[in-house]
């Protein structure tokens, strides 16, 4: 052993040597520790290998069965195709000898619309749409349930001609409209010659294989995907978290036929689904594995913290003499209050931990005096700022709205007025209700409810309001008064002066870890110029005081508000064309309701 060795030895193990406390402890711990380790490692692992070989099986089983099942499905699709490429129907149309007789012409199109529409409609709701092409005649027919057309047109459609030009007959894609469909593809070839004349389509939700899928046992953590020959996942096209790059690499390699590759963190099961070139994916994380081998370990675990928890306690115990001034210090620290100074009296101890506890509680009356400063200036502030967002109810609205309500008190059904009186109560309400820094979406869309509701009596041929959003937003938090300004800002600049119908609306949506608001309307929008000098204050928003401005909340206090809470990450963003309308988003994080009082 080298002297520089020895050193670190020693630096090392000097507590151990000085402390008894110490050296009972570990002591203690190793001697009840290290026999359950070895009892539970040897367990454990007989128990992983056991459990290894039983998913391995299973998968392999289901693998193989699943995969047949799917095929199966895209065979019935196939013989979707079959019946319209066998269709007479179809055989006539190709075969029509008279192109000039419209009259031939358009029974023979519809015969073919006619076909088309058996199948559509015998071929169940996964099934959504069938396109057909004929090269010859340039011709393309589309049927859906919501058009059934036909169309010429110039040229090879480039999803045909991408087919085609790679020799390939028989296809399947995503679709690029959405990822949860595919387009099956096959091409029609003329029986004399085997020269390519059309192709047919079938647009196919990727749905239609969640029940056979779900025979694989999908969880949070094991993933089922379906890909292609290269390994491009194509469903689901939405996971929580991508398959490792070089699994799927990996599987560009495989022979064909069911099969598994195993990777130090996964185990990977694949099966080729016949004739289509896809194949089905399996992908177990080995941590579930052994996380289902835990049960095996549950009574060694037992017995192992029982014997820890009697080692600690007797340690514990034969410490607590010498541990006892450390704890004092510990309870003298937490008994410091830096806002309202120190409680009780400082240590009259003579030692080291004495003098360390005197100068704490001269050093906690130093920082306390310039805390409570600080902290009664922003406290001050901030109830000041509370109640100017609770005194803004824009007094015009509420000249506006009290008019109105005595005029219906003439001319309307008393339900009517009481209906207008009950939304202004509530807003009261909730404006002068006790102040909150945050309020939950639910509420404010409540409070914008009752807002738009007068407006919708003022308006009532004019003004039409709609909301749309997701049950799972509705809880979370945002600064209070934060829609309502963005609507009054709306009628006050954008619709004041437009003729002809007013349209408003709010649509809440989660991306990921965000939640957008989208308040829009159909105003007279802004120029260009003006757009970019609102935008730049709502860049500033976080430099100015947090106010009120005028006689309303303006978008830079709503601004102001959003990154004071949440940082300068969020905010509101405003998009406006002239003579178009005005879009206002603001953009919080998708927190719940109890995380937001945290």
């Amino acid at each position: 052993m080298t002297t520089r060795a020895v050193r670190w030895f020693r630096a090392l193990t000097a507590p151990y040597r000085r402390s008894i406390q110490l050296k009972l402890i570990l002591t203690m711990i190793v001697l009840s520790v290290l026999p359950v380790i070895a009892v539970t490692v040897l367990a454990a692992e007989k128990s992983r290998a056991s459990m290894e070989a039983e998913v391995v099986e299973t998968n392999m089983s289901n693998m193989k069965w699943t995969g047949i099942y799917i095929s199966d499905q895209l065979d019935r699709l196939n013989h979707l195709i079959y019946s319209i490429q066998i269709s007479p129907d179809l055989s006539d149309y190709l075969n029509e000898r008279e192109p000039d007789n419209l009259s031939s012409q358009f029974n023979a199109q519809r015969k073919m619309l006619n076909t088309m529409a058996n199948v559509y409609y015998s071929a169940g709701s996964h099934v959504i749409g069938i396109q057909l092409y004929l090269k010859q005649s340039q011709t393309l027919f589309t049927f859906n349930s919501m058009q059934n057309e036909i169309t010429t047109v110039s040229g090879i459609p480039p999803q045909y001609g991408e087919m085609w030009q790679a020799n390939k007959d028989y296809s399947i894609r995503p679709s690029s409209a959405d990822p949860e469909r595919f387009i099956l593809t096959r091409s029609i070839r003329r029986f004399e010659d085997q020269k390519q004349t059309g192709a047919i389509s079938l647009d196919v939700l990727w749905s239609q294989f969640d029940q056979t899928l779900g025979l694989l046992g999908r969880g949070d953590q094991h993933q089922v995907l379906i890909t292609d020959a290269d390994g491009l996942v194509m469903y689901p096209a939405h996971l929580q978290s991508p398959p490792p790059a070089s699994v799927l690499s990996a599987l560009r390699d495989v022979k064909p036929g069911p099969g598994m590759i195993q990777t130090a963190e996964h185990y990977v099961f694949y099966n080729d689904l016949d004739v289509v070139g896809l194949k089905l994916v399996k992908i177990v994380p080995t941590s579930s594995i052994n996380h289902s081998a835990f049960s095996t370990m549950l009574y060694g675990i037992i017995v192992g913290v029982i014997s820890i928890l009697v080692s600690i306690c007797i340690a514990v115990f034969i410490a607590w003499r010498t541990a006892r001034p450390i704890v004092h210090l510990a309870r003298s620290v937490q008994e410091l209050d830096m806002i309202k100074g120190p409680i009780g009296q400082p240590s009259t101890r003579p030692d080291e931990i004495g003098l360390l506890e005197r100068s704490l509680h001269g050093m906690a009356g130093r920082i306390r005096e310039h805390i409570q400063a600080e902290y009664s200036i922003n406290l001050q502030k901030k109830t000041a700022e509370l109640k100017a967002l609770q005194a803004q109810i824009h007094p015009h609205f509420l000249q506006n709205t009290l008019q109105m309500i005595g005029s219906m008190v003439f001319s309307q059904k008393p339900e009517d007025t009481y209906e207008v009186i009950r939304s202004l109560s509530e807003m009261f309400r909730y404006v002068v209700r006790e102040p909150q820094d945050l309020a939950s979406l639910r509420a404010e869309l409540d409070h914008v409810g009752h807002y738009m509701r007068i407006q919708q009596r003022r308006f009532p041929q004019r003004l039409v309001f709609q909301v749309e959003t997701e049950e799972q937003a509705m809880d979370i938090r945002l600064p209070k008064l934060s829609l309502q300004p963005l609507l009054e800002n709306a009628f006050q600049h954008g619709l004041d002066r437009k003729a002809g119908a007013w349209r408003m609306g709010i649509r809440v949506e989660i991306m990921k870890e965000d939640v957008c608001i989208t308040v829009c309307d159909n105003g007279n929008g802004m120029a260009p110029d003006k757009l970019e000098k609102v935008r730049a204050k709502l860049e500033n928003a976080s430099e100015e005081p947090i106010w009120a401005q005028g006689s309303h909340i303006g978008l830079s206090n709503v601004s102001s508000r959003i990154r004071m809470n949440f940082g300068v990450r969020y905010g509101v963003r405003i998009d406006s064309e002239q003579g178009v309308g005005t879009r206002v988003t603001i953009r919080i994080p998708f927190t719940s309701a109890e995380e937001g009082k945290v």
